[in-house]
C-alpha cells in the first residue's frame, strides 16, 4: 500500500468516486474531488501523479479491482467495471440483516413509496416475506407524474444536475430549466421538488404534476444547497414562500365545534391558545363571538394559509390582521355571488 499516511483516506474517497454511476470523472476531476475531500478532512492536498498511483494500487493485490477506462465527450474517464463493486464491501451480520428486514417490512407497507422499484428488489434479495399492513399513509394514486418520485430521489441522492421541461397551469408553454435538485416534499397529497436554478441559484419549488420531462446532466458540476431547507417551511403553511412578505401575527377565533380539532391538530407550529386575562380581554373586545377559543399563529401569508383558514367555514374567524380578513371576506363574497347566479 502507498506509504503516505493519508493513503487510506484517499483510497476511501477514490472507492466512492469510482463506484459513482451518475457522473463521469477523468483523472483531473478525480484528483480535484479527492483534494477537496482531503481539505475538508484537514489533510494536505496531493498531486495527480499520486492519485494515478493510488488507482494502479487498487488494480493489484490485494484488491484486484477491475477499472474500465472509456471516452465520453473527449474525456478519458475511469470507473469500476462492476457498478456494485467496492473494496470496503462486506457481508451483513445476522443482526444487521434481521434489523434491515424489519425496517423494510415496515417501510414496504407505506403507500407513498410504491414507485421505488429498488425497495422491492432489495426486499426480494433479502427474502423478506410480505407482511400484514399495519400503517398507511395518505396517498393520491391518481397524481400525475408520481412515477418521477423514484427518479428524482435517485438524482438528489447522487447529486446530479437535471434538466426539467415544465409548464404552469396558467401558461401551457413548455419551458426548460436547469436545476440542482435538493428535496422532495409532500403537501396536501401532492409532491413538490425544491432545487436551485443553475443560472442564479435561486431556490425554486416545482410541482411534479407540472413537470413534462426530466433528463440528467451528468457533466455539470452539482452545487450543494447552501441553506437548511427545513427552515424554509418554519414560517409558512404548505410550500409557497413569498420572500418579500413578512411574518404576520394572525389572531383567530374557533367555535366550540372546531376548537378541539385545532388544539389537537395545530394550523401552524407557532399556534398558541389564549387563557386567563388575555382570553377575558379578547372576549370583552369580541362580545359577538359566543363560546369557542382564541388562538394566534405567526406565519407568512400565502395561498395555502388562506385555503386552510377558509376550510373551516364559519367555525374559524380571522380577527386580525385586516388584510387577511379582507382577503377571506372577498372570497366569501365571490362564492356567494357565483352561487346566487347558478341558483337563479
Amino acid at each position: 500500500m502507498p506509504s503516505n499516511k493519508n493513503a487510506l483516506t484517499r483510497i476511501m474517497f477514490l472507492d466512492e468516486l469510482l463506484s459513482d454511476r451518475h457522473h463521469h470523472y477523468d483523472i483531473h476531476e478525480l484528483t480535484d474531488k479527492c483534494n477537496k475531500k482531503l481539505i475538508e478532512a484537514g489533510l494536505p492536498e496531493v498531486t495527480q501523479r499520486c492519485i494515478e498511483k493510488d488507482i494502479q494500487y487498487l488494480e493489484y493485490d490485494p484488491f484486484f479491482a477491475e477499472i474500465e477506462r472509456f471516452r465520453i465527450k473527449g474525456k478519458r474517464c475511469l470507473r469500476y467495471s462492476n457498478p456494485s463493486y467496492s473494496i470496503f464491501k462486506k457481508e451483513m451480520t445476522r443482526e444487521e440483516r434481521h434489523l434491515l428486514s424489519e425496517v423494510l417490512s415496515t417501510i414496504g407497507q407505506f403507500d407513498g413509496l410504491v414507485h421505488f422499484e429498488w425497495l422491492e428488489h432489495l426486499k426480494q434479495s433479502l427474502n423478506i416475506e410480505e407482511q400484514r399492513k399495519i400503517i398507511s399513509f395518505s396517498n393520491n394514486p391518481y397524481l400525475q407524474n408520481s412515477n418521477l418520485l423514484g427518479i428524482l430521489f435517485d438524482y438528489i441522492s447522487n447529486r446530479v444536475v437535471i434538466s426539467l421541461d415544465y409548464h404552469t397551469f396558467t401558461d401551457k408553454t413548455v419551458k426548460t430549466l436547469m436545476l440542482h435538485p435538493y428535496l422532495l416534499k409532500e403537501y396536501n397529497n401532492r409532491w413538490f421538488l425544491l432545487g436551485a436554478a443553475d443560472t442564479d441559484k435561486q431556490i425554486l419549488t416545482m410541482a411534479l404534476d407540472r413537470i413534462d420531462n426530466v433528463k440528467p446532466c451528468i457533466d455539470r458540476e452539482y452545487s450543494d444547497c447552501p441553506q437548511d431547507l427545513s427552515e424554509r417551511f418554519e414560517d409558512i403553511i404548505g410550500v409557497t414562500l413569498f420572500k418579500d412578505l413578512a411574518v404576520e401575527h394572525i389572531l383567530l377565533w374557533a367555535s366550540d365545534y372546531s376548537k378541539d380539532y385545532i388544539i389537537t391538530k395545530p394550523i401552524h407550529e407557532s399556534q398558541i391558545i389564549y387563557h386567563g386575562e388575555e382570553e377575558q380581554s379578547l372576549r370583552q373586545e369580541y362580545e359577538v363571538l359566543e363560546g369557542g377559543s382564541f388562538f394566534s399563529i405567526d406565519c407568512i401569508p400565502n395561498y395555502e394559509l388562506i385555503r386552510e383558514l377558509c376550510s373551516y367555514g364559519k367555525d374559524v374567524i380571522v380577527l386580525s390582521p385586516r388584510q387577511i380578513q379582507d382577503e377571506i371576506n372577498d372570497r366569501i363574497l365571490q362564492m356567494s355571488q357565483v352561487y346566487s347566479e347558478i341558483r337563479k
